[in-house]
């Protein structure tokens, strides 16, 4: 497979990035080849603009949306790698999915979130937090992160199957930071393929390790 792997953090030297490395060295390590679209890095423009709304997905989009989108073509499995932000994600990641994954290319109606115009794809949510996890699951962010993004953004998206991987305490001693760098690895290395049918595929939720 080819497995693409968007990156959100302005540091080119924080957890998130090394996280997303691992990523990568864990999928090569299994035969598959990678891709890294670093959105700080490259200068992507996040904000959502009439040009976005006028190409409406069926004719001409912006020059970095089509960029974007013909990275996306050549992926079989996407990886989106950012630091839990606010209990969401950032912005870049966020301004990159308003403009990239657009109405009438990504998708067409609203009716069922396992529907969309892309061929499946394997996706993983990449997420450095640091909270310990019962801190966010006791707290109820944990269930509404998975409503909202593996309940309903990303079966728009095709992503079937799809897994959320939290790394919990990234900020936490060099000892846990290189558990997390290791589980980093093992969710690239053990990244499955595409499912045949996205609707008849249900999340796969795994928040403490692939």
């Amino acid at each position: 497979m080819h497995v693409l792997t968007i990156i959100d953090h302005p540091n080119p030297t924080s957890f998130t990035q090394a996280a997303a490395v691992q990523f990568m060295a864990g999928a090569e390590a299994a035969g598959h080849t990678t891709e890294l679209a670093d959105l700080h890095a490259e200068g992507f423009n996040p904000l959502w603009s009439m040009a976005d709304i006028e190409s409406n997905g069926t004719t001409t989009a912006p020059p970095d949306v089509i960029q974007e989108q013909r990275r996306i073509a050549r992926a079989d499995a996407i990886c989106l790698a950012f630091p839990l932000f606010w209990w969401g994600m950032p912005s870049m990641m966020k301004g990159w999915m308003d403009r990239v994954w657009s109405w009438g290319w990504a998708y067409d109606q609203l009716d069922d979130a396992n529907v969309s115009l892309q061929k499946n794809r394997s996706g993983v949510l990449l997420i450095p937090a640091g909270a310990r996890s019962d801190e966010i699951r006791d707290e109820g962010y944990l269930a509404a992160l998975e409503t909202s993004w593996m309940q309903g953004t990303f079966g728009y998206f095709g992503f079937s199957p799809r897994r959320m991987e939290m790394l919990y305490g990234a900020t936490g001693s060099a000892t846990r930071r290189e558990a997390l760098l290791e589980q980093s690895f093992h969710c690239g290395r053990t990244v499955p393929p595409p499912a045949e049918h996205a609707a008849s595929v249900q999340p796969e939720i795994t928040p403490v390790g692939c």
